[in-house]
């Protein structure tokens, strides 16, 4: 028996997750916006992941209620075209798909295994050091891109801290048909709808994480493109950027509640 926290359960990919290893008998929690969208069988833990508040209110329940927990599975994600800034004064992008996924990876009480549902190794996109909020240059696309950037040094950063005891697994599930959530114009919706139609089922789509959380690697750290590795000499996961992210994070979120 496992037990698993989920992000993003309540849809997609995540919640077809969900939905295996509940089927499986294990314990599943799922974090997620509407309890009308929670499986039968899943603890369900309702939270705003764009806000750090909530964040760290779901690790504390977290670690209350699940004082061992086998995997923790980052899928939550939302596209937005327009740029949104949250109520702690975030950029709403950065906050749910960068800093929640540092939140959680970091505070949750040793996780044995982490798997980040993101787009390790991509060759487009970087971090705007002088303007990680992009007030001055946003787009949706470039917004994603820095999102998984930030993704990659996360993974690098935390297996130098934490390796010894948690295996951090970055993932690219390939293209899969499901809602990818989001805020479109548009040109952007309909290259969505595009992407869906030629994207492979969602219970095809998770098999490679299926197959990273029922036997996780060894190293560290890992990147996957599927079921694939990609190798972490690539500039994406460059050690010494990974560490000044982290600095720059526990910048942000320091004087909402300190340092992880």
């Amino acid at each position: 028996m496992k037990t698993l926290v989920i992000t993003g359960g309540t849809d997609g990919m995540g919640r077809a997750l969900a939905r295996t290893y509940l089927e499986r008998g294990d314990t599943v929690a799922v974090v997620g916006r509407d309890a009308a969208k929670a499986l039968p069988g899943a603890v369900f833990i309702q939270a705003d992941l764009s806000l750090i508040s909530e964040n760290r209110r779901v690790i504390e329940e977290v670690n209350a209620r699940f004082p061992a927990v086998d995997a923790l599975v980052l899928c939550a994600r939302y596209f937005r075209t327009h740029r949104f800034v949250t109520k702690e004064g975030l950029e709403g992008t950065f906050a749910l798909d960068y800093l929640s996924r540092f939140l959680l990876s970091h505070g949750l009480t040793a996780p044995r295994t982490i798997v980040n549902v993101s787009g390790p190794g991509q060759p487009d996109g970087r971090i705007h050091w002088d303007d990680l909020m992009l007030e001055r240059s946003y787009d949706g696309v470039t917004a994603q891109f820095q999102a998984g950037k930030a993704n990659d040094l996360l993974g690098v950063a935390f297996a130098a801290r934490h390796g010894a005891r948690t295996r951090y697994v970055l993932i690219h599930p390939g293209g899969v048909s499901t809602s990818v959530a989001g805020e479109y114009d548009a040109a952007t919706a309909a290259h969505v709808e595009a992407l869906k139609r030629h994207g492979v089922p969602v219970e095809e789509g998770i098999k490679p994480i299926v197959a990273r959380l029922d036997d996780p690697p060894a190293e560290p750290l890992t990147a996957f493109a599927r079921h694939r590795r990609i190798g972490l000499d690539l500039p994406s996961f460059d050690a010494r950027a990974a560490e000044r992210l982290h600095e720059r994070t526990l910048e942000l979120i320091g004087p909402r509640g300190g340092p992880i």
